[in-house]
């Protein structure tokens, strides 16, 4: 959200929070990156109104339940990682993977990576030299038919060092964005942003949120993210991919 302190005039996007020898901040960054702390609490205008800002609580789980829906594991201590490993296209896809199912992650041993892009996975597959006893799951994005993605995952599956020790699997949406139902982020849809026209900063001027630069984008994926809570608020065609690699890695 954007804020303005109300007695400098000050306005900022909130980047974090802190606890200080004075107490508990706020940090609010301005459209030239310039970052500032004012103390927590009442003071602030949001939308013009006068707001009392305070640290957001957590959305209270079904009790006994994961993010994920999976019985939760009382006490339990994580798992030293398993050599296999679950690869996502992207870094926003690897905070919403371990945002939803983080605690069943951590009590399998697996460890999610971003690739930073599908394009060089034939290359980092080579180097890591996967069998059956260190297993590769991949989550690609946009992996539909006739895609550069689907060529990609195909020449991965054709390939038969990597028979029942890779999983290169996908769902059908440009971006992980997308995998966040729509009402979750409290639009109707999410908009078409037609091709050759920045993705990301185009979904964000379409739904009104500040979208000049890298950092507005940063700024809306926290957004868009910190609305996310369970399994629920995602699509069954991300979930389901998800909870099949877990499966795949977890083997034996």
């Amino acid at each position: 959200m954007v804020l303005e302190d109300a007695m400098s005039g000050y306005v900022g996007a909130v980047v974090g929070a802190e606890k200080t020898t004075a107490g508990v901040v706020v940090k609010l960054e301005d459209r030239v990156g310039k970052v500032r702390a004012f103390p927590l609490g009442p003071g602030f205008l949001l939308e013009g109104q006068p707001v009392d800002v305070q640290l957001p609580k957590k959305k209270p789980q079904k009790p006994g339940r994961t993010a994920s829906g999976s019985r939760a594991v009382v006490g339990a201590k994580a798992r030293v990682a398993r050599g296999s490993r679950i690869w996502v296209e992207g870094k926003h896809d690897a905070e919403l993977v371990e945002k939803i199912w983080g605690d069943d992650l951590r009590i399998e041993g697996v460890v999610v990576e971003p690739l930073g892009g599908l394009d060089d996975v034939a290359d980092k597959l080579e180097a890591f030299g996967p069998d059956r006893e260190h297993r590769v799951g991949v989550l690609a994005d946009h992996l539909v038919d006739g895609t550069k993605e689907s060529k990609i995952a195909e020449a991965v599956r054709a390939d038969p060092r990597y028979r029942d020790v890779v999983h290169i699997i996908g769902h059908p949406y440009v971006d992980i964005w997308q995998a966040v139902k729509p009402h979750v982020v409290g639009i109707r849809e999410w908009p078409v942003v037609p091709r050759g026209e920045d993705w990301k900063t185009g979904i964000l001027r379409r739904i009104g949120w500040p979208h000049a630069d890298h950092r507005d984008v940063a700024r809306g994926w926290v957004r868009i993210l910190g609305k996310v809570s369970t399994i629920a608020d995602v699509e069954p065609t991300l979930s389901g991919r998800v909870e099949e690699l877990i499966d795949f890695v977890t083997v034996g």
